[in-house]
């Protein structure tokens, strides 16, 4: 793939190619003057707020990153910075599936949503945008314990088992988001898009491992606290990007617990503020309240419970047999005995075996279109596993290269039939294929005849691990590696282009310094071509202010935004921090060196 960019940085370079599907190009110079000052203005907002609560120096956290308060951050500078910490950077398009973000964190690459919010969502935004991502989860990746967590957090996650139920939310959530952001948003298919989702999360079910993981990230990564439940500081990414919520959260009212395994418990809702946040002493807390939740996984515990969980989802799973030996499809059906183990297992549909992750030759999904089943346990009346046995046993037992043999397993399935191929993976048989193969069960029922073809036989007496997913997901997922070079031109009229020109003459007089007598006439075309922008008068009014001049423009404009403030209820909190921002500066750190 010659035309991927891995940025010169070493984690990028490492993605496989599953995951560079869902990579786009930035196309920085798409970013408009309002979205340069929207980045600034958020970034303000949140330096002078968050310098006090922030668990971590924010600015020198940005600076480590390759970020900073005055430009949207570009690709290229984020990862020259963020490899000096072993991690890297990418921009994809909007959410991408859950499991494939995990992956991104485990293999130490930062997911940033390369669209930046609307002037109009600019407190909050439901679909991610480049603020929250760089914003929010960049400034603390500096530190050694989160970013340890954040990486393992994405190697636990990307194996948790789904319920159809998530893919459906998942969906659902994806098409509020795109319809929410659409420049020509319809309200009635917003709404219908709404209604679908709140039926959808409202008969969700049991949870799955997948939504318990999600909230563990949510009241961390997103929301979460650390220190003493009496004075803690912030460092989830949601708190960190949200100008509303990172000031109300501190607030009495939101109750601090501290966090622990329970918080699994505790379900979430993005849309309305949080009743509870919790706190973490140190980020080593987190590692280990993760690890335990680990070890209830279907990955670690296999069984008969692992299988039933790979049935529900109805997606793409991995079994694991104890030789090795991976199963990778929709699994649809198994046989357990009495005592509750795993008896036999069958997927439906395009499957593939593959073993330490990697598919085995002729065994991907054209050769097992029609899925695949196997028994699993031991032989009856067998002295070891037969997984362990070695030539002698392989004979003795009459498994012959080119010779009829009949096995019984204890859970009384028989297979009859001339042995084809045996195969070895590191001292384990993990694979006995027949000819004239039949399978059966102790009922008589009858698994499989020879007219089907070859028969491939599974060999482990366990099931000893379940995960999402396949288990060499190169090989098997239809990889359409999206160049990165579509971009989203988006027209703008000519009144939007005139008062983007407005937005960029005023940063240039801001940095240079210079021609500071044309901003009179810049706030006259404001006040009479561009009346619903507020935004653009406050970075006018910032300059003269701190360089005390034109006091009569100064009152002027200070009295023009609070008579927006107070009629335009959806732009009144914002003018009213912006000013506040702009009679606090915040120290002369946020001059960048």
């Amino acid at each position: 793939m010659s035309h991927f960019n891995d940025f010169n940085n070493a984690q990028v370079a490492k993605l496989p190619n599953h995951l560079m599907q869902f990579i786009v190009a930035q196309n920085y110079e798409k970013y408009t003057p309002i979205d340069q000052a929207v980045w600034r203005y958020v970034m303000r907002q949140n330096y002078s707020y968050l310098k006090n609560v922030a668990y971590y120096p924010y600015i020198k956290g940005l600076q480590r990153a390759g970020l900073s308060i005055e430009h949207i951050p570009d690709l290229q500078t984020m990862n020259d910075n963020l490899g000096k910490i072993g991690w890297g950077a990418v921009t994809v398009d909007g959410f991408i599936p859950p499991a494939a973000f995990m992956e991104y964190q485990a293999y130490r690459v930062l997911v940033i949503a390369a669209d930046i919010r609307q002037i109009n969502h600019i407190e909050y935004t439901p679909a991610p945008d480049i603020i929250h991502e760089s914003a929010g989860h960049a400034p603390i990746i500096a530190d050694t314990d989160y970013n340890n967590y954040l990486s393992y957090f994405g190697s636990i996650g990307a194996k948790a088992m789904f319920s159809a139920k998530d893919f459906e939310l998942y969906e659902a959530i994806r098409k509020l988001s795109i319809l929410k952001e659409a420049v020509d948003a319809d309200e009635f298919q917003i709404a219908k898009a709404e209604k679908e989702l709140r039926y959808i999360s409202e008969n969700m079910g049991e949870p799955s491992e997948m939504a318990l993981l999600g909230r563990l990230h949510w009241w961390t990564v997103e929301y979460g606290l650390i220190g003493t439940l009496e004075n803690p500081k912030i460092y989830g990414a949601g708190l960190l990007s949200s100008i509303g919520e990172s000031a109300s959260c501190m607030q009495v009212d939101v109750a601090k617990l501290w966090y622990n395994i329970d918080t699994i418990n505790y379900a979430y809702d993005i849309t309305k503020p949080q009743p509870q946040l919790f706190v973490t002493e140190t980020f080593q807390n987190l590692i280990d309240v993760l690890e335990e939740f680990a070890d209830t996984m279907a990955f670690r515990k296999g069984g008969s419970e692992s299988i039933m969980k790979a049935i529900a989802c109805k997606n793409v799973a991995t079994a694991v047999y104890s030789s090795g030996l991976q199963v990778s499809g929709i699994f649809t059906d198994m046989g357990i005995n009495p005592k509750d183990e795993v008896t036999f297992i069958k997927t439906t549909g395009a499957s593939a075996l593959a073993f330490n992750g990697k598919q085995l030759e002729s065994h991907g999904k054209d050769y097992h279109a029609d899925g695949f089943s196997s028994p699993v346990g031991r032989l009856k009346d067998a002295e070891k596993a037969l997984k362990d046995y070695n030539t002698t046993d392989l004979e003795s037992a009459g498994i012959i290269l080119g010779v009829e043999t009949v096995l019984l397993f204890e859970s009384g399935i028989k297979v009859v039939g001339t042995v084809k191929d045996i195969l070895i993976r590191e001292n384990k048989v993990i694979l006995i294929a027949f000819n004239d193969c039949t399978v059966t069960e102790s009922s008589g029922n009858i698994l499989f005849k020879p007219e089907w073809g070859p028969y491939d036989m599974a060999v482990g007496e366990k099931i000893v691990s379940v995960f999402n997913g396949a288990a060499d997901k190169d090989a098997y997922e239809e990889i359409t590696l999206i160049s990165g070079e579509k971009t989203h031109q988006i027209t703008y009229d000519d009144k939007t282009l005139k008062l983007h020109a407005l937005y960029k003459k005023v940063r240039e007089i801001r940095e240079s310094g210079e021609n500071l007598e044309e901003l009179d006439g810049i706030f006259k075309q404001l006040k009479t071509d561009h009346r619903q922008d507020w935004l653009c008068a406050l970075e006018i009014l910032e300059i003269i202010y701190h360089k005390k001049i034109y006091h009569q423009l100064e009152k002027e404009i200070q009295v023009y935004l609070e008579i927006k403030a107070g009629k335009e209820l959806d732009h009144t909190k914002l003018i009213n921090d912006g000013l506040h921002v702009i009679k606090n500066p915040v120290s002369q750190l946020l001059v960048e060196d």
